[in-house]
């Protein structure tokens, strides 16, 4: 199997199992839904959909022989047990995350996971910057998915006893 091919099959697989395995079990689906509103799975099923339909269009390319030919790509020199232990860091925070979001909420988890994604890329330079993202963007796209397209988020046992 060639490596478009690899990666066509496995975008396809991980985006199938997004749009019908983890979508429909874990975003609930109300039974009334008033007015015009979307539904809350609306957003996730769309975006699932989309990267099917990518990864289709990789596996075509692939298979017609249209797909780009590999380019090198240019690493830091890291050795490959410090990228696999750079891939666990990631794992690891996305873990954290999930663990998280049941107790502080969606918008405090996903600030502390923009935090540490930006700072495992390597970048510590640009404090203001860093932060500004990290703070300003959750806060920009929940209010955003919250007030124009009515998406609600978890809010967490903590904000709750806070009366939030």
């Amino acid at each position: 199997m060639t490596k478009p091919v690899l990666r066509g099959v496995l975008v396809v697989a991980f985006f199938a199992l997004c749009a019908f395995y983890l979508v429909p079990v874990y975003v609930p689906r109300p039974a009334f839904i008033p007015g015009f509103a979307p539904p809350p799975d609306m957003w996730p099923r769309t975006v699932s959909l989309i990267g099917i339909l990518l990864g289709l269009l990789v596996l075509a390319l692939a298979f017609r022989g249209g797909a780009p030919a590999e380019e090198t790509i240019q690493t830091d020199g890291s050795s490959p047990k410090r990228m696999a232990l750079r891939f666990a860091g990631v794992v690891i925070a996305f873990g954290l995350f999930l663990l998280a979001l049941p107790y502080v909420g969606f918008l405090i988890a996903i600030i502390l996971l923009t935090f540490t994604m930006v700072l495992m890329t390597g970048e510590r330079s640009y404090r203001i910057w860093i932060a500004l993202i990290s703070v300003g963007a959750p806060v920009l796209l929940l209010l955003f998915f919250n007030s124009a397209l009515g998406t609600q988020f978890p809010k967490g046992a903590l904000l709750k006893t806070l009366g939030f």
